[in-house]
């Protein structure tokens, strides 16, 4: 997967499980081979909002799903949103790293997995890491790219992520 990246463009490493239990977050962020927003933006201390803009409009993002559904809609939960502008279209290219038990048969399933599965599981990661809690605040559903080449899915023949 890291093959796909670029080592002359900005890239941002969206924070997930998948990403940091795969190590291509870690080889983003901290090997030196690419230009990490998050290297380059150095400590951001308490500043909430620096934190959700910080990869809004990287060349290049890299992050996860949460859901994709056998008809090729990707779904992504979040409480921020800092992930899903470029997602949506803050960044240049998007590369979607899943794992093979995020596919589901259709929409409806992918929107009860959100919340039925990925959230309680971040809910618990936070809370253990960190004393605090998640909840869902946005959904991004993703049926087409306008331009081609844009997003790419790299899917997982294992489980992986939430």
């Amino acid at each position: 997967m890291l093959s796909l990246l670029p080592r002359d463009r900005s890239v941002f490493a969206a924070t997930s499980e998948t990403l940091r239990l795969s190590g291509t977050a870690a080889a983003i962020d901290e090997s030196g081979d690419f230009r990490s927003v998050r290297a380059e933006a150095g400590d951001l201390g308490d500043d909430i909002d620096a934190r959700i803009r910080l990869g809004a409009t990287p060349d290049v993002a890299v992050g996860s799903v949460h859901a994709v559904t056998e008809d090729g809609f990707l779904l992504v939960g979040s409480a921020s949103g800092s992930q899903l502008a470029p997602y949506a279209s803050g960044a240049r290219k998007v590369i979607w790293v899943a794992g093979a038990q995020k596919v589901v048969p259709d929409l409806p399933t992918g929107l009860r997995r959100i919340r039925e599965y990925s959230l309680p599981k971040e809910w618990r990661r936070l809370h253990d890491a960190y004393g605090q809690t998640s909840f869902l605040g946005k959904i991004l559903i993703l049926e087409r790219e306008a331009l081609p080449d844009r997003g790419t899915v790299v899917l997982v023949r294992e489980a992986i992520g939430f």
